[in-house]
């Protein structure tokens, strides 16, 4: 007896491709800890001979493993040669501007034994890649190594994403943004090269603030980019005295009732006639995607209390707090895909 109906026909490539698609993340996670983008980086390239000599290993894993990395993009092959490709000498070749190996790094290292529990988080709603019965939060974990990747990760991750944020809305308008936790200061030196009138305050968690600070005077920026210490949760209000609020990648680490605190704060705080940014991977009202924003909701699970919204749930919440006009405008970004901004009359 043959099958027949709207399943007949459903090919089981996408499904193999998923299921095989943790082989592609540890290709690029195994060749960036062994360092091949930086050692090819540093010579004309490289054969399969040449790196089964320099780095004293067999022929057999060493032919694997540059054939993976050129079939997933990551090099190029020019006679007997693999070089690296214009995407992995932008962002994978350490010391470069826009490097995002912390980022591989945190996902290999950190998120990846997280996610092999997905269905532990699943079944009790606690994330696993940090312990909530020791640790305040994943942010303040007891593991110094784990948090200093965390932020190294975020630090490259935000950098690329506010240049996106900057280039797709307009903020010449605006004179002084707060950052509420800004984190590594990564969106404040971008935003404020791309706006040369524009100041701001980086808000976060007093070790973070360090960290912040630390960028910010490498940047350059310390005269237009400062940082203040505090909690956003724990603090009974916000920083006054600027127009332009901005919540980046924050607002999915909390469940409902705290980010309605969070904006119960922001508009108390924020000049009036100003504007809230909540730069986020928004989930669609349908809630069948974007991959991007529903894969980073289980994320997540693995990591917070949080979960991806949508904008319509941004948007409620926003006239709740007292906000006008809310309204979501959309970009591809790494980080995120848009951002729900509303006004304060």
């Amino acid at each position: 007896m043959t099958e027949s109906g709207p399943t007949a026909d459903a090919s089981p490539l996408p499904l193999m491709q998923l299921a095989t698609s943790f082989w592609q993340f540890k290709t690029l996670a195994a060749a960036h800890e062994l360092g091949l983008f930086g050692h090819l980086a540093a010579k004309d390239g490289t054969t399969i001979d040449e790196l089964a000599r320099d780095w004293d290993i067999d022929t057999r894993p060493a032919g694997m493993l540059l054939t993976g990395c050129a079939a997933l993009g990551l090099l190029d092959k020019s006679g007997q040669r693999y070089r690296n490709s214009a995407m992995t000498r932008r962002y994978l070749i350490p010391g470069s501007e826009d490097y995002l190996g912390g980022l591989v790094t945190m996902f290999d290292k950190r998120l990846y034994a997280g996610w092999d529990e997905l269905s532990r988080a699943v079944r009790t709603n606690r994330p696993t890649t940090w312990d909530p019965d020791r640790d305040r939060s994943l942010f303040e974990s007891a593991d110094p190594r784990m948090v200093e990747m965390f932020w190294e990760a975020m630090h490259a991750m935000s950098r690329l994403t506010a240049r996106t944020l900057g280039s797709a809305l307009d903020l010449s308008g605006f004179r002084s943004l707060l950052d509420v936790g800004g984190g590594s200061g990564a969106f404040d030196i971008e935003l404020c090269r791309m706006y040369p009138e524009l100041r701001a305050t980086v808000y976060d968690l007093a070790f973070v603030a360090e960290i912040a600070e630390a960028n910010v005077a490498k940047a350059g920026l310390a005269e237009r980019v400062s940082v203040a210490a505090g909690d956003f949760f724990r603090d009974p209000a916000l920083p006054e005295g600027h127009d332009l609020h901005l919540f980046s990648m924050v607002m999915h680490d909390w469940p409902e009732e705290r980010n309605r605190e969070l904006l119960a704060k922001s508009f108390a705080a924020l000049e009036s006639g100003g504007e809230v940014l909540l730069c986020e991977l928004l989930v669609n009202d349908e809630r069948t995607g974007p991959v991007p924003a529903a894969m980073m909701s289980l994320n997540k699970l693995v990591e917070t209390e949080g979960c991806n919204y949508t904008a319509a749930e941004y948007a409620q919440w926003l006239r709740d707090a007292g906000f006008r006009d809310p309204r979501a405008e959309y970009f591809d970004a790494v980080g995120a895909n848009g951002v729900v901004r509303a006004r304060k009359p």
